[in-house]
């Protein structure tokens, strides 16, 4: 029901109650609308109306006049909105091309009109001086020789998909033979015009990374917060002050509590970064220049890792203990033919900040660069006491790698909820800071072993890692062994220090040479410091000096600007010294970058240092194998009854169920029964056993006993044709059984008897298998199935009383596929029994 009276009839002035039906605004104006719309179509009188209402309004002066204010208005307000003025000028736009193209001798009215504007505008001052303005402005954003640029870009990325390097080498070649030389640039111009010389920005134009479109200044107040509390925050390099990096996913602290500092340790991948050791580039908007690279006196892509994705390629690098990981970069400097092998020796495996434990084929993972490990938490079982009585307790005391610790109990409360994971009474998170710390606290007579199985099996505890080692290499992505990884590293600080020194080398020559000058000064003060008096200015005290006493420009200079306080015999001496200390440094410098050698001393001397100051103990400890945990380990093998009633009801029950009574006891109930049931089958087994369901029509199904739900003595279970794949069959016979070694024997209702190696059912399919090949007509029916063995006789009962006895020798073993032979003739069998010789029945 609406709010709006609407007439059915749509006569306004027929106010009949059954005229009048409620409806909502929507409906009624949709109603309305298509109504006009019919008889607009088709309504030749009702058109004519219109048209003659539309001329009588408009022939009014008063209402055109009235409709023009209000049009006035209307524009004047929305022109103030920025998105309606874009959207008029882009209207207006193709309105006046598609005009203009339909009329064009328009176009040379136009012209000649604005000829006569422009040379009118052109004699205002102000007008002259706004357009040259606007022409600076204009020539400022315009991207020039775009095409040059696409062509550049063409075959750079013909390189990269055939799988060559962009070098000027290959550029050239391909240029020449496919593109043809005349129309694309050359590499020279290219790479300098376009990219300032950067192959790195070729590589990002073509993986599509982010390029910049505009340059805006915010007015408000920036810095580094939203950097430093973000995913992509690099923790294991930042001395985080308040909330940083929480296990349990706590919302970062606000921006007046939280500092930005870096630890010691980062501060060495920044040493010497300003010595000249790398090359600086234009950072992303051209304002200023960052490093190409650090220094990097650590392997930081081996410690901290690495995770990302883009451009269809991902890297996933786990951190690894920093002892092991320069004692393998340490191993490869002495000897350069060291085998991944013995590589792998050093480095046992990935250390995860977090700890617990981990397994995977890592010979093969550091060979290949790929692998797949599987993390797991440290988990231990303690005996706590509470009100004065033991209880047992499962403690979770180190969790996987990037697990959320309030994720991880949250799921287990679940779990225990939805009782996947049962017998547990209690659970409380115990952690502390840099410390974890579940409990869950264990029933009486839960079993530890199969609760932690548990919660491998049912949450992240246990989790998987693929690892993929792919880098950038001198700009192309490349999966790299652990030996290229060391490789690649001692490479790096080859150059590094190589740069390092060259700096150390040019600062210590340029003060030997002031140093020398200073001494020349001291020794010869007197003629110096009248020369300087005798001169006119500083050019010529300089010229003076450099004459006078050979020195250079640059001594000379220092002397000048020498004060006289420096000039005692205290600092003669000490210039002396540092001389000294100057051509011994200067010695070493050159002894350095005169050998190898030296060069890898070095290094391996920064890395014995890094490794004494930063060393620690590996967190992660590394499994030799980790076995899939299967159903059964999450179950407790224990003696259990099961019970099948004659309208193919199944349950299980613990045997502690059934008490032991005295001779005169009652016993007590079993299983609730519908009416007109009756127990059929009552089978004592463990958890662990198979349960073979036989159907009459000869099939066998398996389940395993703890899949049989487990109910209370009064419940009647659950129906069987609900847990297993049963069509126009019931089930005749179910035995249990722990090894599939014995033989079975069945019979039929006419009388065959076959048997059966049980090791033909060891393979279970849960669409079971023929285990008998009975006639298709369904004129026979298996009835009896039990395991036999060796010597075990058999005795076959029919309806009419008869019976038989053999050994179960005397038939020979079938397939599955047989009938079977014939046991007695007489007339319909009842039952089968087995039995030993001897044995009453």
């Amino acid at each position: 029901m609406g709010r709006i009276r609407h007439h059915i009839d749509f006569d306004k002035f027929n106010n009949n109650p059954d005229n009048i039906r409620r409806m909502h605004w929507k409906e009624h104006w949709q109603a309305h609308y298509n109504f006009t719309s019919q008889k607009h179509k088709n309504d030749e009188e009702y058109r004519k109306k219109l048209a003659e209402g539309r001329n009588k309004f408009w022939s009014n002066k008063k209402n055109r006049e009235l409709y023009s204010k209000r049009m006035t208005e209307r524009n004047l307000r929305n022109w103030k909105k920025k998105d309606y003025q874009q959207k008029m000028r882009i209207t207006l736009s193709e309105v006046n091309t598609r005009y203009l193209k339909d009329h064009p001798e328009i176009i040379e009215v136009i012209k000649k009109r604005s000829s006569v504007t422009m040379k009118r505008l052109w004699k205002d001052s102000k007008y002259k001086k706004l357009f040259n303005e606007k022409i600076v402005a204009s020539n400022k954003t315009r991207e020039t020789n775009l095409t040059g640029k696409r062509k550049f870009i063409n075959i750079c990325s013909y390189l990269l998909s055939n799988g060559l390097q962009i070098n000027e080498k290959n550029y050239e070649r391909i240029r020449k033979d496919v593109f043809g030389i005349k129309s694309f640039t050359s590499w020279y111009l290219g790479i300098n015009k376009y990219f300032e010389g950067n192959k790195n920005l070729v590589l990002c134009e073509l993986n599509s990374n982010h390029k910049v479109v505009k340059i805006e200044f915010l007015n408000q107040h920036e810095d580094v917060y939203d950097l430093t509390i973000d995913k992509t925050h690099n923790f294991a390099l930042a001395s985080g002050v308040f909330v940083h990096n929480s296990q349990d996913g706590d919302p970062p602290a606000a921006q007046r509590y939280t500092e930005a500092r870096m630890m010691p340790l980062a501060v060495e991948l920044l040493q010497d970064l300003d010595k000249d050791t790398v090359k600086f580039i234009p950072n992303y908007d051209g304002s200023t220049k960052e490093p190409e690279l650090l220094p990097g006196k650590l392997p930081a892509l081996m410690l901290n890792g690495a995770t990302g994705i883009a451009v269809g390629m991902a890297t996933n690098i786990p951190p690894h203990n920093l002892t092991e990981v320069c004692d393998a970069i340490l191993a490869y400097i002495k000897n350069n033919d060291i085998s991944i092998d013995e590589l792998c020796n050093i480095v046992t495996g990935p250390d995860f900040p977090t700890g617990g434990s981990v397994q995977g084929d890592m010979s093969e993972l550091y060979k290949t660069g790929r692998g797949r490990m599987v993390m797991r938490g440290k988990v231990t079982t303690e005996c706590l006491s509470k009100r004065g009585q033991a209880k047992e307790a499962v403690v979770i005391t180190e969790i996987p790698y990037m697990l959320n610790k309030t994720t991880l109990v949250t799921q287990i409360a679940d779990l225990v909820q939805k009782k996947k994971i049962k017998d547990i009474s209690d659970l409380r998170d115990e952690s502390s800071k840099g410390k974890i710390r579940i409990v869950l606290e264990l029933r009486k007579g839960a079993n530890s072993k199969f609760i932690i199985n548990s919660l491998y099996k049912y949450t992240r505890l246990q989790d998987s890692f693929n690892v993929n080692f792919l880098a950038l290499v001198n700009g192309q992505p490349k999966i790299l062994t652990l030996r290229d990884v060391v490789e690649e590293y001692v490479k790096h600080r080859k150059l590094m220090v190589t740069n390092r020194t060259k700096f150390e080398l040019k600062k210590a020559k340029e003060r030997q040479e002031i140093v020398e000058g200073l001494l020349i000064a001291l020794k010869n003060i007197d003629d110096v410091i009248s020369t300087i008096k005798k001169s006119a200015n500083s050019t010529e005290a300089l010229e003076g000096l450099v004459k006078k006493f050979s020195l250079t420009r640059k001594q000379a200079q220092a002397v000048l600007e020498t004060k006289l306080q420096q000039l005692t015999s205290l600092e003669r001496d000490k210039l002396k010294k540092e001389s000294e200390e100057l051509k011994e440094k200067i010695a070493e410098f050159e002894k350095i970058l005169g050998d190898i050698k030296e060069v890898l001393k070095v290094i391996s001397k920064e890395l014995s240092e890094l490794k004494n100051k930063y060393g620690d103990n590996r967190k992660t400890q590394i499994l030799q194998r980790i076995s899939e945990i299967k159903e059964k380990d999450l179950v407790q093998d224990k003696d259990i009854v099961v019970t099948i009633t004659d309208k193919s009801y199944c349950k299980r029950m613990d045997v502690k169920t059934y008490k032991e009574q005295r001779r005169g006891g009652r016993g007590v109930v079993g299983s609730g029964l519908a009416t007109g049931d009756f127990v059929k089958q009552l089978i004592t087994c463990s958890t662990h056993d198979y349960l073979m369901f036989f159907t009459t029509r000869g099939r066998v199904l398996w389940l395993k006993a703890y899949d049989v739900p487990e109910a209370e003595r009064y419940s009647k279970g659950k129906a069987i044709v609900n847990m297993l794949n049963l069509s126009n069959e019931d089930v005749t016979r179910v035995i249990s059984v722990k090894n599939f070694e014995d033989n079975l024997i069945m019979a039929t209702k006419k009388g065959f008897v076959k048997k059966i190696s049980l090791s033909h059912f060891s393979k279970p399919r849960a669409s079971g298998v023929r285990a008998i090949n009975l006639p298709n007509d369904n004129s026979d029916r298996l009835i009896g199935v039990e395991v036999v063995k060796k010597g075990q006789e058999v005795l076959m009962a029919t309806q009419q009383g008869k019976a038989i006895r053999f050994n179960e020798s005397e038939v020979r073993g079938m397939g599955r596929a047989s009938y079977g032979v014939t046991g007695i003739k007489m007339d319909r069998l009842s039952s089968s029994k087995l039995g030993q010789a001897g044995e009453d029945i």
